[in-house]
């Protein structure tokens, strides 16, 4: 299994190639659709992000392991292709790696001075409610080990 920074090496590895936002803008959207189907019974208001412009829904659970496992959708395709960016960094990892590795691959792609700034607003809204869940699964985790 790999760690976040390793995942967002990978990332940056797979965009290397691409000279214009263009191809980059495609390769976002194409992640997107390749995205597990998000279950009805979790496209509920509690798992609704807000402050995008956009219809956006993140669900996290704990698995046995002790990571945090994400789904999440949206109705647009761009943004769908961020929350993919998202979830392939950083589900399936512990809540203290989540809390203490920031999202360095967006900088270094770009993304930030590419999108407009609603879009820029969505994915800050995103990363926080996914530092929320981490830090929500941590207190949990640290509450139980106290039993």
């Amino acid at each position: 299994m790999s760690n976040i920074k390793e995942r967002q090496e990978k990332i940056l590895k797979d965009f290397a190639h691409l000279q214009d936002w263009d191809s980059k803008y495609k390769k976002i959207i194409e992640m997107g659709k390749r995205l597990p189907d998000f279950p009805e019974v979790h496209r509920s208001d509690d798992n609704k992000i807000k402050g995008c412009q956009s219809q956006v829904w993140l669900y996290a659970e704990l698995n046995p392991s002790g990571c945090v496992v994400f789904q999440g959708d949206s109705d647009a395709l761009i943004v769908k292709g961020l929350v993919a960016l998202l979830l392939e960094v950083y589900s399936d990892s512990s809540p203290d790696e989540i809390l203490r590795t920031s999202p360095e691959f967006f900088r270094t792609l770009g993304l930030s001075s590419h999108l407009s700034p609603s879009r820029s607003n969505g994915l800050n809204a995103m990363l926080k409610q996914i530092h929320n869940y981490a830090l929500a699964f941590k207190i949990m985790l640290n509450s139980k080990n106290k039993l």
